[in-house]
C-alpha cells in the first residue's frame, strides 16, 4: 500500500445503509460530518423494527405521507456529532432538505407529526418531511391619504426631530427570567395607538422553557449552547384571540379609515397603499462603551448573526466580533466587562420575527418596545435574558398593525413608532430601576440595533403623510 495513505483510511468503513441514506443528502454539507451524523442515526434506528425502511420511504417519496421516525431524546435535547452539538431534527433537516438551515426557529412541525421536537416527549421525530420551514408572512400595505405637499424624494425621518409625546419614567422598569412570564397579559390591540405609550408598568419575568409543561428541574430543558425555544402565547403563532394576525391587520386597515377607506362611489382612490419591502441588510448594529460609539457599524446580511467578545481572524461576515475593537478611553470596568461577554448574543431574523438568544455565560439586557408592547410591559422596560435563554424581541406583524392604526392619528403618532425600530442591548451589566445604572449609556458595553425594514417602511409612510403639524424648533 502506498506510504502516503492515512492510517485512518485503513480502518474507515461506511456501511451500505449509511451510503444509501447519504444518496439523498442535499447541498454541500461537510461530507465527513454528514456521514457521521447519518451513521449515528442508523445505529439508533436499527434497534427499532421498520424505522430504517420508513425513513428511506420518506426520503425517496417526499410527496407521500410518511410515519414518524423517532430517536430517544437526550437529557438536554441535543445530539453531538463530531464535536458539534445540535438539535436532532435540525441536524437531519439540514442533511436531507435545507443545507442552509441555521436554527430550530426556522422549523415548524406538520400536524401529522406525533413526536415533534417541541412536544418534549421522550422520543423526538427526525423525519425531515414532518417539518416545514417557516415562511415570512406577507404584510398588508398601509393605506395613507394621497394628498401630500411634501417632496417624496426627501426623508422625513431625517428631518423630523420631535420630543416624545408621552413622558417616560426617569428609570426604566425591569423584567427578569424566570418567574412569572408563563401567563403574560394578552393585551388586545388598542383602538388608539396612543395607548401603547401609556400602559401601566410591569415587572414580569420569563420562563426558561415556556413551551414545556415541566418545571425548572425538567431533564428535557436545553442548555447554553442550544438555548430553548422562545416564549410563545398559548394561541398558535400568528393568531390573536382566535383570529389570524393578517386578518386582524387587514380588517383594521379598512375599519380605521373614513368610510372604510372608500370614496362616495366605492373606490379606494383617496388612499395610497404603502407596501413593506425587505431590505438587503435587515439590521445594523452599533457598539458603544458608556456614551462613546466604538468601531464601525455592522451591517447584517445573514439572517443569523453572532455578536461576541472574541476576535475573528477569518473575518466572518456573520459575526460582529467586539474583541477586535479598540478604544483609548477604555477604563478597567469596561475591560472587565468585555472579558465576560464571551459568546455574546445570537440574533435570528426568521419569518418576520427577531429572536435574541443569550449564548454568553453572563446575562444580556434588552430594551425592545415591540416586545414590551406584546407582553403588556411599560414601553421602556428592560428585560434580563439569562444565559441559555431565548426571547422574541420584534414581531413584524405586530408592528404592521400598530402602523396601520397610527396613520389616522397624525404624523407625530406615526413618527413615535421609530422608537420601536431601535433595540438596545447591554452585556453583563443591566440598567433601570433595579440597578444602580439608570441609563443604557451608563453601562460599560452595549449595542444599538436598527431594524432597516420597519424603519424604511415608516419613512415611506411619513413621506406620503406630509409635513408634521408641530413645527421643528430649537427646543424640539
Amino acid at each position: 500500500m502506498h506510504s502516503s495513505t492515512p492510517i485512518s483510511s485503513l480502518f474507515s468503513f461506511t456501511s451500505p445503509a449509511v451510503k444509501r441514506l447519504l444518496g439523498w443528502k442535499q447541498g454541500d454539507e461537510e461530507e465527513k460530518w454528514a456521514e457521521k451524523a447519518v451513521d449515528s442515526l442508523v445505529k439508533k434506528l436499527k434497534k427499532k423494527k421498520g424505522a430504517m425502511e420508513e425513513l428511506e420511504r420518506a426520503l425517496s417519496c417526499p410527496g407521500q405521507p410518511s410515519k414518524c421516525v423517532t430517536i430517544p431524546r437526550s437529557l438536554d435535547g441535543r445530539l453531538q456529532v463530531s464535536h458539534r452539538k445540535g438539535l436532532p431534527h435540525v441536524i437531519y433537516c439540514r442533511v436531507w432538505r435545507w443545507p442552509d438551515l441555521q436554527s430550530h426557529h426556522e422549523l415548524k412541525p406538520l400536524e401529522c407529526c406525533e413526536f415533534p421536537f417541541g412536544s418534549k416527549q421522550k422520543e423526538v421525530c427526525i423525519n425531515p418531511y414532518h417539518y416545514r420551514r417557516v415562511e415570512t408572512p406577507v404584510l398588508p400595505p398601509v393605506l395613507v391619504p394621497r394628498h401630500s405637499e411634501f417632496n417624496p424624494h426627501l426623508s422625513l425621518l431625517a428631518k423630523f426631530r420631535n420630543t416624545s409625546l408621552h413622558s417616560e419614567p426617569l428609570m426604566p422598569h425591569n423584567a427578569t427570567y424566570p418567574d412569572s412570564f408563563q401567563h403574560p397579559p394578552c393585551t388586545p390591540f388598542p383602538s388608539s395607538p396612543s395607548h401603547m405609550f401609556s400602559q401601566s408598568p410591569n415587572s414580569i419575568s420569563y420562563p426558561n422553557s415556556p413551551e414545556s409543561s415541566s418545571g425548572p428541574g425538567s431533564p428535557y430543558q436545553l442548555t447554553v449552547e442550544t438555548p430553548p425555544p422562545p416564549y410563545h402565547a398559548r394561541e398558535p403563532p400568528g393568531m390573536h384571540n382566535g383570529r389570524s394576525m393578517d386578518a386582524i391587520a387587514e380588517s383594521q386597515l379598512v375599519l380605521s379609515l373614513p368610510n372604510g377607506g372608500k370614496s362616495a362611489d366605492g373606490e379606494a382612490e383617496n388612499f395610497r397603499p404603502v407596501c413593506y419591502e425587505e431590505p438587503q441588510h435587515w439590521c445594523s448594529v452599533a457598539y458603544y462603551e458608556l456614551n462613546n460609539r466604538v468601531g464601525e457599524t455592522f451591517q447584517a446580511s445573514s439572517r443569523s448573526i453572532l455578536i461576541d467578545g472574541f476576535t475573528d481572524p477569518s473575518n466572518n461576515k456573520n459575526r460582529f466580533c467586539l474583541g477586535l475593537l479598540s478604544n483609548v478611553n477604555r477604563n478597567s470596568t469596561i475591560e472587565n466587562t468585555r472579558r465576560h461577554i464571551g459568546k455574546g448574543v445570537h440574533l435570528y431574523y426568521v419569518g418576520g420575527e427577531v429572536y435574541a438568544e443569550c449564548v454568553s455565560d453572563s446575562s444580556i439586557f434588552v430594551q425592545s418596545r415591540n416586545c414590551n408592547y406584546q407582553h403588556g410591559f411599560h414601553p421602556a422596560t428592560v428585560c434580563k435574558i439569562p444565559s441559555g435563554c431565548s426571547l422574541k424581541i420584534f414581531n413584524n406583524q405586530l408592528f404592521a398593525q400598530l402602523l396601520a392604526q397610527s396613520v389616522n392619528h397624525g404624523f407625530e403618532v406615526v413618527y413615535e413608532l421609530t422608537k420601536m425600530c431601535t433595540i438596545r442591548m447591554s452585556f453583563v451589566k443591566g440598567w433601570g430601576a433595579e440597578y444602580h445604572r439608570q441609563d443604557v449609556t451608563s453601562t460599560p458595553c452595549w449595542i444599538e440595533i436598527h431594524l432597516h425594514g420597519p424603519l424604511q417602511w415608516l419613512d415611506k409612510v411619513l413621506t406620503q403623510m406630509g409635513s408634521p403639524h408641530n413645527p421643528i424648533s430649537s427646543v424640539s
